[in-house]
């Protein structure tokens, strides 16, 4: 008996640290994803910076430290609460993004993260108040909303997704839309979607990369489900949004948009 029970304390123990390494590993690529999008965008935006008057901003500064603030308090929230994993929603990568993107004034980044949060949004938005109204969600991806085993001032947070849609384009309205936001944002979509696909597991199914949202089945083996999560966010959410986004913002100013 004792040894049984040493071999499924060691069992458990092998459990834990594989979890713990996997979190990590899941920590630094989501880490070295963000880097690398925001050298990208910071590069692509410097002209635009570097034409702005000295300590000058296109957003007020109490805007620009709200946003820090926010990152220094959501982001240990949600890792405590959900782990390092959970940042691979697209709608948690939005809010890393946009936060930069206000601090930096990079027309780029907020155009990209209107492109991908706009119309997602809005429908996390309509699904939690579906739920809350009737007892019945629409789409799905808001049940953690009501999940009663998390702390409530940790998923009332997640209520950002009500005000995102309203800071991106008043942030558009003030910057201009940058009509390469919707590019960059498919390109972005692409490793976090694939990540999301390896680091999650059905039950949290990150992006819904394993099963969709409307008919709850895989398309296919998993290379093809992704690539139906891709064009469904490609053709379905974001080329719609940028054209709308084209229609009635105007572009960015000093050669910041592609000639």
């Amino acid at each position: 008996m004792d040894d049984i029970a040493t071999q499924h304390s060691s069992q458990g123990l092998n459990r834990f640290s594989i979890r713990m390494k996997t979190s990590h590993r899941i920590s630094l690529k989501l880490i070295a994803t963000l880097a690398v999008v925001t050298s990208v965008t910071m590069r692509l935006g410097c002209r635009k910076m570097a034409s702005l008057p000295p300590n000058s901003s296109r957003f007020p500064t109490w805007i620009r430290w709200g946003a820090l603030c926010w990152l220094l308090i959501w982001i240990p929230a949600y890792w405590h609460t959900w782990g390092a994993a959970n940042f691979l929603h697209l709608c948690d990568v939005a809010v890393v993004l946009t936060c930069v993107g206000l601090w930096s004034n990079s027309a780029l980044l907020l155009s990209s993260q209107a492109v991908s949060s706009l119309l997602i949004d809005t429908a996390w938005a309509v699904d939690a108040a579906a739920r809350f109204l009737s007892g019945r969600h629409l789409i799905g991806g808001t049940e953690y909303l009501f999940d009663a085993s998390f702390p409530l001032w940790v998923r009332m947070l997640s209520l950002f997704h009500v005000g995102m849609p309203f800071l991106l384009l008043w942030a558009l309205k003030r910057i201009g839309y940058d009509r390469r936001g919707g590019i960059l944002q498919c390109a972005l979509a692409i490793p976090v979607v694939v990540l999301s696909r390896w680091a999650g597991t059905p039950k949290t199914n990150i992006n819904f990369v394993y099963t969709d949202p409307f008919f709850h089945r895989a398309w296919g083996p998993a290379p093809l489900h992704i690539l139906a999560v891709l064009a469904f966010l490609a053709f379905l959410v974001y080329l719609p949004t940028h054209l709308l986004l084209c229609r009635f913002f105007s572009p960015v100013q000093d050669g910041e948009t592609l000639a």
